[in-house]
């Protein structure tokens, strides 16, 4: 965010990987294109799975539990939209307190009304004890979505409470996608784990940010020149399929 105007004003095109807040793309910038999936269309799919695993989804029942923090509200936005285009119940709609070490209220209530889906966006705290605490109460919902699984490592930590979870992430080594550059998306995974091999498990943040510099390779190709408007109108015209998926700019 601190960035972007200043790019902006010198006319200095950014492809950024990790800046995903809806936000950053409302603001009517030219120079700023990124590779990723803003963050309201985190959660929002996990409603689109409901809608459609539902004979009716106008009777479908959401507890929604989200921290107040701006990446978070975006979360909550997309899933809100979902919520009433398909004309849900909020049943329980919750900002988490500050402290996330505790969600004990917002699950107690889940408990005791019964939703048929529950999303919750508290970054890495908030998942580590969503999932502890989903767990230690007992809490059966026949669908549960939330965000930062992979950032606080919910699947290692609590396998039994997290069989099961909803958790959206920017990219996976298994997609059928390739490019001259990277091959496969498993030969890029295998790739970054010989060169880094403290990873077991690669973070897509690093996905990301190799798909952004073919971008940039790209356009630099494409422009055939180091103007700042040419460079800018070659990423805006890009149109490929990398190990990463598809990226095209709208």
């Amino acid at each position: 965010k601190a960035i972007a105007p200043v790019s902006e004003k010198f006319g200095v095109p950014m492809v950024e990987a990790e800046g995903a807040s809806r936000s950053l793309f409302t603001q009517g910038y030219k120079y700023l294109f990124a590779v990723l999936s803003t963050s309201e269309q985190y959660l929002a799919s996990a409603i689109d799975m409901a809608a459609a695993k539902s004979g009716d989804p106008s009777k479908v029942r959401v507890a929604m539990a989200f921290e107040g923090d701006p990446f978070s509200m975006d979360v909550r936005a997309g899933v809100v939209d979902k919520i009433e285009e398909y004309g849900m119940e909020v049943v329980i709609d919750d900002q988490l307190p500050a402290d996330l070490s505790d969600m004990s209220t917002t699950l107690t209530k889940v408990k005791a009304l019964r939703p048929d889906i529950l999303v919750i966006s508290g970054h890495s705290k908030g998942a580590a004890t969503a999932a502890r605490q989903i767990d230690e109460m007992k809490v059966n919902v026949d669908m549960i979505a939330l965000t930062h699984c992979e950032a606080a490592k919910v699947q290692e930590k609590f396998p039994k409470a997290s069989n099961g979870f909803l958790c959206p992430t920017q990219w996976v080594e298994s997609i059928n996608k390739s490019d001259a550059i990277f091959g496969s998306a498993a030969d890029w995974n295998e790739g970054f784990k010989a060169a880094y091999p403290s990873y077991t498990s690669v973070p897509y943040q690093s996905a990301q940010a190799s798909a952004a510099v073919y971008v940039w390779k790209e356009a630099f190709e494409a422009a055939n020149s180091f103007d700042k408007d040419a460079v800018r109108d070659a990423i805006a015209a890009t149109e490929l399929e990398t190990f990463y998926g598809d990226i095209k700019f709208s």
